[in-house]
């Protein structure tokens, strides 16, 4: 019999991997606390999409209305749990589902940010994994459609990269591994945490800036300005990561400390990754918005504590300053409560 899999959270990226799981003939139940979204699968399918034709499936894996889970008594335990949920939510959603776990059941964060400590301070060190979704972007843009906006990841980039928390290499993390290669191209990592405070970096020199200014990922991108503001906060976010003693990895091709020279006015660096932004827009929809931006167009609460908050939180108490970092986690909780509307022109002067 087949490993039961759980996904909690059906939105973009849980919709992508759970949908393409299931697609590959694995026993996949969702989850999803959008009653809309829900009976839309269940009625008409997940619709996933893509850059090209070929990325266009219609398919109908199971899934539950959060009031529904309570039925999984009645049901064999579940051998793995993917958290796909806002960060925000991760406590609720693993306690959600941690009374359903199989003895040797154990749960995997796929999701942006840093959530392993809070999963395992719920199911425990030895039930928790993690999963960097490395250059996915997608949007969950109307019930039961999500659509990738990004190109597939392929032999020329790997998306999925899954590792446990002590670094070694387990039955079980080849296990997801081999699972997430149903959606894209997957990797073991034995460097975890190095792997997850490089997307933090990424996420948090883009996500905020784009929530903020309302401006789409080319448009941040091609703006000499917001290029400019975005990658300072990445050197200050690399700053912050060697200080605590990651290991980091390449972010967007960028090497880390190039990244940190640029933002600190290399202008060799500087040349070199304005470069490597420039050109990244070539491989994005016009229409893309990273996931904060989402949010905030869509009127829910965003994710920027976990983000840009988080740096500047972690860089006060390594005694390295993010200033930048803490500047834009007010902003965009300002903008986020109504005070002042979405423009470039809040960001003017950075």
């Amino acid at each position: 019999m087949g490993k039961r899999i759980v996904v909690v959270g059906a939105g973009a990226i849980g919709g992508i991997a759970g949908g393409h799981m299931a697609r590959a003939g694995h026993d996949v139940t969702m989850i999803d606390p959008w009653p809309e979204h829900v009976e839309t699968i269940r009625s008409q399918g997940l619709h996933l999409s893509g850059l090209t034709p070929e990325e266009t499936h219609i398919v109908k894996p199971r899934i539950l209305h959060l009031t529904e889970v309570q039925g999984f008594c009645k049901e064999r335990p579940i051998d793995i749990a993917f958290i796909c949920v806002k960060s925000y939510d991760t406590e609720w959603a693993t306690h959600l589902i941690k009374p359903y776990l199989a003895p040797d059941g154990y749960c995997v964060s796929l999701q942006n940010c840093i959530n392993e400590e809070r999963i395992a301070a719920i199911v425990g060190w030895g039930k928790t994994l993690g999963c960097i979704a490395s250059l996915v972007a997608a949007e969950l843009y109307a019930p039961g459609r999500i659509k990738r906006t990004v190109a597939l990841g392929g032999d020329t980039h790997t998306v999925f990269r899954v590792g446990e928390p002590h670094g070694r290499i387990t039955p079980r993390v080849e296990e997801i591994t081999e699972l997430l290669r149903s959606a894209d191209s997957a990797k073991v990592t034995t460097n975890l945490w190095g792997e997850r405070w490089s997307k933090l970096v990424v996420n948090a020199m883009r996500n905020g800036l784009c929530a903020a200014t309302a401006m789409s990922g080319n448009q941040r991108d091609a703006n000499d300005s917001t290029r400019w503001l975005s990658i300072r906060l990445g050197s200050q976010g690399v700053r912050v990561g060697q200080a605590l003693g990651y290991s980091l990895e390449r972010m967007l091709g960028m090497q880390p400390e190039l990244l940190a020279l640029a933002g600190e006015g290399h202008q060799d660096a500087l040349a070199e990754i304005n470069a490597v932004l420039t050109a990244g827009a070539k491989n994005r929809s016009e229409e893309q918005r990273p996931s904060m931006a989402q949010d905030m167009f869509k009127g829910r609460r965003t994710e920027t504590e976990f983000l840009n908050g988080y740096i500047a939180e972690r860089g006060a108490y390594i005694g390295v300053a993010a200033p930048l970092h803490a500047k834009m986690n007010e902003l965009v909780k300002r903008v986020e409560r109504g005070e002042v509307q979405a423009s470039s022109t809040l960001v003017e002067g950075w």
